[in-house]
């Protein structure tokens, strides 16, 4: 079968935000951002974004002119020669945005955003959540301000610097002849029932293929020979990048890791296409897990 490569790219990514990095020691620069009244800023409150169109069936952001700074915030970029900023509002029971839109949690909104709306609302979500989790300075347990525009969380006590971390994950698409090998995680919902292709962070010291291999034997008890690249994914739940792979399975025999699996199985792609009567589900199209299903699918059928 040929290489699965992918048809399109993944959410939050592919947008046209110009992260601008050169500007974050700029601090004439962003002070300047911060008063001009043509800046945006992205509302974040408790896990959440502020959408509007949801009833219309056209969700997009919605980007506010300059609120009172009286919450953490981060310069996200420029995008059509706007400087866009992301602001936590989470200290306040009611954030005083206007009838605008309503906060709604982004994974909810199952890959419906616009691209560029993605891509800097994942942005937003990410680094304001991982100042959130970065208070406290991991080497000596003294308080931390951010610096260098919200990228950088700088010690009080020790000086040390802490940066935005990204917790990388392979995720693989595993194949033996027309058949495709779904799991089931404990941590899916019961209730929808749906199958997915397997995952797990990598370890120090450890190879993306390596990880790949040792995950999938750990999960189900299959072997992997051949393994490659596909595509990644920048995953803001809460701080993750998703790599995909497709691997050749070597063995076809599973052995389930029941501590970390409720089910996993072979499925045709006849199997997929029937899954609403034979009842079970697809991972959502906002995730990658999709992409690599939906693209092995397009490949299986045209060999």
């Amino acid at each position: 079968m040929s290489n699965i490569t992918p048809n399109r790219p993944n959410s939050y990514t592919g947008g046209r935000l110009d992260r601008a990095s050169h500007q974050r020691d700029d601090a004439a620069f962003i002070q300047a951002a911060l008063r001009d009244p043509a800046s945006r800023f992205i509302p974040y409150w408790r896990g959440k974004n502020l959408i509007a169109g949801i009833e219309a069936g056209a969700p997009c952001a919605v980007l506010i002119s300059a609120p009172a700074l009286d919450g953490p915030w981060a310069f996200i970029g420029i995008q059509d020669r706007v400087a866009i900023f992301g602001i936590d509002l989470s200290a306040q029971d009611e954030p005083a945005v206007g009838d605008v839109g309503s906060f709604v949690e982004l994974r909810a909104l199952r890959g419906s955003l616009p691209a560029d709306d993605a891509v800097l609302l994942g942005t937003a979500r990410g680094l304001l959540y991982w100042q959130s989790r970065q208070k406290f300075c991991g080497v000596c347990g003294a308080a931390c301000l951010p610096v260098k525009a919200g990228h950088t969380m700088q010690c009080t006590g020790c000086h040390a610097e802490h940066f935005p971390r990204t917790d990388p994950a392979v995720i693989m698409l595993i194949t033996k002849g027309n058949k495709v090998l779904l799991g089931q995680s404990h941590k899916f919902p019961v209730e929808r029932n749906f199958y997915s292709t397997l995952a797990g962070f990598v370890e120090p010291g450890e190879s993306l293929e390596e990880a790949v291999r040792r995950e999938v034997l750990e999960e189900v008890g299959v072997q992997v020979g051949h393994v490659h690249y596909h595509s990644s994914q920048p995953w803001p739940f809460p701080a993750s990048l998703m790599l995909g792979f497709h691997g050749i399975a070597t063995s076809e025999t599973i052995t389930l890791d029941q501590t970390e699996m409720r089910d996993a199985r072979w499925f045709t792609p006849e199997d997929i296409a029937n899954r609403r009567e034979l009842g079970f589900n697809l991972p959502p199209h906002d995730s990658i897990a999709r992409r690599l299903i939906d693209d092995w699918l397009s490949v299986i059928g045209a060999d």
